[in-house]
């Protein structure tokens, strides 16, 4: 195995100072309250972590470099990629993954499909670098799957959607293309999607190392959380997949720009109106309500672009103050 096999790149080989060659880089494969796991050319190992190094500040896929007798941490790399959510009331940002390529956001041919819950993942790809794909599972269990199909392709343009069987060996020839040797992929979605079932499957992990799975209910199709923690996993493909647990909420907040790629024909339009600042909402000359008029444009769409631009408005804090002395202030906060 090389470096290149855990999806070390030119882009993190830069950041090595000539006086860090002795150095290890691992990736990291765990985080825990108080311990982190990496993985590396050496294998598993459990790092020693430097005095006031908050394990909170580093995500599964992160890489740093270690120290190869005392596996004493070094320092991080700067990422690549970075997924991030901001929970309610948290004053910084909860780290999903770092180093991400392409992001699965995995929902069910069931009533678990939102629409508006996946454009928040979708917000969170884009903001991130990160290329989105819908992973539909439970296919096989719906009586019309080209439906929900139909429906995932309209959130974005040229938005890659999958439908599968989890369970099945077919699940890893359509993943394949994004699964290949060096790089990585994360799955999200809500709990009893399938997200463990599909990674022992992408894993073929031996049945006494698999993730737990769960069943769902059956009036509302939620499931309970057997995942409890982010992990990065080896793929048969030679990738590497990061599992996360299932988020029932995900407030959108400093995405402002993975907004405007996911409704991009509302800001491809958003120019033409008479004033700069449009909201689309009742300004006089708005070329966003005149496509919705004209047939042209979902007014739902436009909703949802609506009720996700506030959203994020909202929460993402602003800086004041005096220059050379600014602060963070949660908007909601000023009101």
């Amino acid at each position: 195995m090389s470096l290149e096999t855990f999806g070390w790149t030119e882009f993190f080989e830069e950041q090595r100072a000539a006086d860090e060659a002795a150095l290890v880089p691992m990736r990291i494969a765990a985080v825990h309250r108080s311990r982190m796991n990496a993985v590396g050319l050496s294998g598993s190992v459990r790092l020693e972590l430097p005095l006031h190094v908050k394990t909170m500040d580093f995500a599964v896929g992160d890489w740093v470099l270690v120290d190869a007798d005392t596996r004493m941490l070094r320092r991080r790399l700067e990422r690549k990629t970075l997924l991030q959510r901001r929970t309610e009331g948290a004053r910084f940002q909860q780290l999903i993954a770092a180093n991400v390529d392409t992001l699965f956001i995995v929902t069910s041919c069931n009533a678990d499909f939102n629409a508006a819950r996946l454009e928040r993942y979708l917000a969170l790809a884009n903001e991130a670098g990160t290329d989105p794909v819908i992973v539909l599972t439970k296919a096989d269990k719906a009586d019309s799957p080209q439906d929900y199909l139909q429906a995932a392709q309209g959130l974005q343009r040229d938005l890659p959607v999958v439908s599968l069987n989890g369970l099945t060996a077919e699940a890893r020839l359509l993943l394949a293309p994004w699964c290949g040797a060096g790089q990585t992929v994360a799955l999200v979605g809500s709990s009893g999607v399938g997200k463990s079932t599909l990674l022992n499957t992408l894993a073929e992990k031996a049945s006494d190392e698999e993730q737990l799975t769960g069943g769902i209910r059956e009036d509302d199709a939620k499931g309970r959380h057997t995942t409890t923690s982010r992990s990065l996993h080896g793929l048969a493909t030679g990738g590497w997949v990061i599992d996360t647990p299932g988020m029932r909420t995900l407030h959108v907040s400093d995405v402002a720009g993975g907004i405007g790629v996911l409704f991009e024909e509302i800001t491809e339009l958003a120019p033409q109106c008479r004033f700069r600042d449009c909201t689309h909402a009742h300004e006089p000359g708005c070329a966003v309500r005149a496509a919705v008029e004209a047939g042209k444009l979902d007014p739902e769409r436009l909703e949802r672009w609506r009720k996700l631009a506030d959203e994020n408005r909202d929460n993402t804090p602003v800086m004041t103050g005096p220059r050379g002395n600014r602060v963070v202030v949660d908007r909601n906060k000023r009101r």
